[in-house]
């Protein structure tokens, strides 16, 4: 197997081993923690050394890891990566068991914006977090999950009595996309479903069970394909190939010049505002909590950010082959055509002229391609964390992303030789 193929493949493996932002999290801190980074707590003191490797965890579903620069935290400012770990799909709700004639349903919720369609006659588990009893209430126990079999579908309905379904139908959220769990079992205690589950997945008691944030996820692994294996088919492709590629980036840097840093927030894709979330205090304290550790003040934690550079990480649309009217005319990236600088004149976009010219040269360094994108003027686009963050840090940020086809489906499709060239850029970023 040649390399893009081992990297493909290990970005494969990283998404299915994450089906929640909370395990995104978490095997990011066993790989950061193999890598020589020491965990800090938002309640301690911290005393940072020239050249550290830190990281620090919020709400288990975010996380912020950085590089001390040896030569000068202040002098040198700040190289940040950001991009976000959750992903749309469907959130189960408290007393979720829902009884329907002789079957099993779940309640749930949708979160962010998936193509719903996408989601029906596939595999389906649940992963997340459960919330345990604990001595101190004010600090119960956190176990994460992840039931790794297949026990959801969301059936069809059949075409014989929904005969314009292939005209395109309606989707209600809250009747047409309940997943289907059991048909009842008199042999099996006629409520609490998912309790039961949980109590024996977790070897707990399920009177322990105080509440939980579970989320339904395509169980079947993603896969390269294509004639030439030049496609990646995967679930989570936005935005965990970003998260990906800028922690194996951040990780391979050594005596880094300026202060490198990688934040993966959580919930971009239902608006950020949370804790843990890009429109939170969360960045910048952490920010000026380093400059202070340095025996820095205020002053020069502004002087800091003032020499800084965002990339803000996310994915990036590709011209679709059966759908060319829906591009640009004359901005129309492709898959495995490299990085996606995305530029908007109403700004939801934070790429301009100098920052877009600064990683076309960065591009250009690594020795990649690169491309651009702009919705066509009659059509309202997406936007991400970048105009967030510049919104309350004062720091140059272009919007970058690898290209991909069906964004938000439940399987998106990207490209292999793209998550190289992420990977590449993002270690040239690091490296300046």
């Amino acid at each position: 197997m040649n390399k893009e193929l081992k990297l493909a493949e290990e970005l494969i493996d990283f998404i299915y081993d994450s089906p929640t932002n909370f395990h995104v999290v978490n095997n990011l801190k066993s790989y950061l923690q193999k890598s020589g980074f020491k965990e800090l707590k938002e309640e301690e003191k911290w005393n940072l050394k020239l050249g550290g490797k830190y990281f620090v965890i919020k709400n288990n579903s975010a996380i912020i890891a950085f590089i001390a620069s040896k030569e000068d935290v202040i002098k040198n400012g700040f190289k940040i990566i950001g991009t976000h770990t959750d992903s749309p799909g469907f959130k189960i709700k408290p007393n979720a068991d829902i009884i329907s004639e002789k079957y099993v349903k779940l309640n749930t919720e949708v979160y962010g914006g998936p193509i719903l369609n996408t989601w029906f006659d596939r595999p389906l588990s649940i992963a997340g977090r459960v919330i345990l009893k604990s001595e101190n209430v004010m600090k119960p126990e956190i176990k994460f999950i992840n039931i790794n079999r297949p026990i959801l579908i969301i059936p069809n309905l059949a075409i014989h009595m929904n005969r314009n379904v292939n005209k395109g139908v309606d989707i209600n959220r809250q009747k047409d996309v309940l997943p289907l769990l059991s048909v009842i079992n008199k042999n099996v205690e006629e409520n609490n479903y998912l309790l039961n589950i949980l109590e024996e997945e977790l070897k707990v008691n399920k009177e322990d069970i105080l509440d939980f944030d579970l989320f339904l996820y395509e169980f079947e692994k993603g896969k390269i394909i294509g004639n030439n294996k030049e496609f990646i088919s995967s679930a989570k492709l936005d935005d965990l190939s970003m998260v990906f590629s800028g922690i194996k980036a951040l990780t391979s840097i050594n005596n880094p010049k300026s202060t490198d840093l990688i934040v993966c927030f959580d919930n971009e894709e239902v608006g950020s505002r949370t804790k843990q979330g890009a429109d939170s205090p969360m960045l910048s304290s952490i920010l000026e909590r380093i400059i202070i550790a340095f025996d820095g003040s205020r002053e020069d934690y502004f002087r800091a950010l003032s020499k800084s550079f965002v990339i803000s990480a996310d994915m990036a649309h590709a011209v679709h082959p059966n759908n060319l009217e829906k591009t640009d005319p004359t901005n129309r990236p492709v898959i495995n055509g490299g990085p996606v600088i995305k530029i908007s004149a109403s700004q939801t976009y934070t790429s301009d002229a100098i920052t877009s010219a600064i990683f076309e040269q960065i591009c250009n360094l690594a020795d990649i391609p690169v491309q651009k994108f702009v919705n066509r003027s009659d059509q309202r686009g997406g936007s991400t964390i970048g105009p967030i963050l510049t919104s309350y840090l004062d720091i140059n940020s272009v919007d970058i992303g690898t290209s991909i086809l069906a964004m938000h489906s439940i399987r998106e499709l990207g490209g292999v030789k793209d998550n190289v060239y992420a990977l590449k850029s993002f270690q040239q970023f690091y490296e300046l």
